[in-house]
């Protein structure tokens, strides 16, 4: 389980009150401490590593204008991600959100890519551009669900954050959470089932086959991987606990998939100050 609470709330504390009072460092550590989990969510959340990028940086300076009015009532992290979340859920759509609008379409377009076998010499040439196409195409699966659901399913699946917490997040309640989450794994899982073979192996949709064609397609960059570089762990790593219960066991191998992906570690809070202290409103906000 993500465990929103892991960092110390007093640092944050003791950061903000010394980024108010005008220490462009205090500012820079606070970005570095949450920058990159929110990268993660926002990744999964429209697929395009640019635009994660761009969505992450909206809402940390959405958060960083208003970090004057944190009263400490609550804990950083969740008054921080309440904002966050918020922002993802009533931003304007992405581009890939325009691209993968149902799983009706998303069959469509993976059958229109077509099947190529892979010697034994070429899966082991291409094994890192066969990594990318899975991780790409599953979370290119996510975008099939709507933002409420996917949001509700990449927090409480995949970083398996407390059903409670995350619902205070989000801003609903406990039991509508846990219905957004069990309506999204039963829709999400029956598009694996009858799809994807790293599910069910009867059926025909695999990773090496599809590769040559992603990357033909332009949905795999042989020279540019989006996916499978630039981290250190993966989300498994994090996500160590169960907090949710599952309707069926069998479920836990789906969602096991999405935690063996990489938790990257594409920290751009140093770009990001350096364009919020450059800023001159928030520049007269932090007395810079």
């Amino acid at each position: 389980m993500y465990n929103i609470s892991t960092s110390n709330n007093q640092s944050d504390i003791a950061l903000i009150k010394d980024a108010l009072s005008g220490s462009k460092t205090a500012l820079g550590h606070l970005l570095k401490q949450h920058y990159n989990f929110i990268y993660n969510v926002a990744l999964r959340f429209v697929l395009n590593p640019e635009d994660a990028q761009d969505l992450t940086q909206e809402a940390i300076i959405k958060v960083i204008t208003k970090l004057s009015q944190f009263n400490q009532q609550s804990e950083f992290r969740t008054w921080l991600y309440r904002i966050v979340f918020n922002h993802f859920l009533n931003t304007k759509r992405q581009k890939m959100e325009y691209a993968v609008v149902s799983f009706d379409e998303y069959e469509l377009a993976l059958d229109s890519i077509p099947n190529q076998e892979l010697s034994a010499f070429e899966e082991k040439e291409l094994a890192e551009k066969v990594e990318d196409a899975k991780i790409g195409c599953m979370v290119g699966m996510l975008l099939c669900l709507n933002r409420e659901q996917r949001l509700v399913y990449i927090l409480g699946e995949i970083f398996e954050i407390e059903s409670k917490t995350d619902a205070f997040l989000l801003g609903m309640s406990a039991e509508n959470f846990r219905q957004l989450l069990s309506r999204g794994r039963k829709d999400l899982y029956h598009f694996m089932n009858n799809k994807c073979g790293l599910i069910n192996t009867r059926n025909p949709c695999r990773c090496p086959k599809k590769t040559k064609g992603f990357i033909q397609a332009g949905w795999v960059n042989e020279n540019n991987l989006q996916f499978n570089n630039h981290f250190l762990k993966r989300v498994a790593e994090l996500a160590i606990l169960k907090s949710n219960q599952y309707d069926d066991l069998i479920e836990e191998k789906y969602g096991a998939l999405y935690k063996d992906h990489p938790y990257y570690d594409r920290d751009k809070s140093n770009e990001l100050l350096k364009k919020l202290t450059e800023d001159s409103d928030l520049k007269d906000i932090f007395n810079l």
